[in-house]
């Protein structure tokens, strides 16, 4: 898996100053928005990632955002994403204000994974847009569809849970040993019993399933 991080340079406390009253009121300065770009590709698709950047750039500068960090991630769903922290570790630092990503399933692993940076995210009082689902949870709406997520999260896990547990059932049913391996040490009664009935260390460690090196062991300490 490879990636890319761009830090740009933004004034620390710039602000966008606008001249006029509104009601006899002096306009309050507006803040600017530091906005962190994630994008996303798998190692065959990586055509796609200048499309992916050149959207949400487009994006950024009609909402009048300003970019302070790119990153960029090449790799397959299932590895960890790397480049990923790095954005939210910007956030943790507040080096950001939002985090704008292309599509929700660029930005989670899982929906469980997914409700958990979000959550983290709002935690730190840091915004999320996803561009092409027009998902905006600094919106009344986008946080009802947080809420959404944490029903889907939970319904998912549950899932996982049900399948965990059937093939738990089902090893067991089928006379798999579940747990951690027996050890030769708890077979050694079992083990000098067979010996003493003339059965061979290979026959006791077949029977036994253990290996025929700790088998000869143990008959060989109790001579000792």
């Amino acid at each position: 898996m490879s990636g890319e991080c761009l830090k740009m340079p933004v004034k620390q406390g710039s602000v966008v100053r606008k001249s006029g009253k509104v009601f006899g009121q002096g306009k309050k300065a507006a803040k600017t928005i530091r906005a962190g770009l994630y994008a996303r590709v798998s190692t065959l698709d990586q055509q796609t990632l200048p499309m992916q950047s050149r959207a949400m750039r487009e994006y950024a500068s009609r909402r009048g955002w300003t970019i302070a960090m790119q990153v960029k991630e090449v790799g397959s769903g299932a590895t960890q994403r790397q480049m990923r922290e790095k954005l939210i570790d910007a956030a943790r630092r507040r080096e950001i204000d939002i985090v704008l990503v292309w599509r929700l399933d660029r930005w989670g692993r899982s929906v469980t994974d997914l409700l958990a940076t979000l959550q983290e995210l709002e935690h730190l009082g840091v915004g999320f847009v996803s561009l092409t689902e027009a998902l905006d949870l600094t919106t009344p709406a986008g946080r009802a569809m947080a809420a959404l997520l944490s029903v889907f999260a939970e319904f998912e896990r549950e899932i996982l849970g049900e399948r965990v547990r059937a093939g738990l059932a089902h090893a067991r049913q089928n006379g798999k040993q579940l747990g951690r391996p027996t050890t030769a040490a708890q077979h050694t009664k079992e083990i000098r019993r067979l010996h003493r009935s003339s059965i061979s260390k290979s026959e006791i460690a077949r029977q036994l399933n253990i290996g025929r090196t700790s088998v000869r062991r143990i008959l060989t300490s109790e001579k000792g």
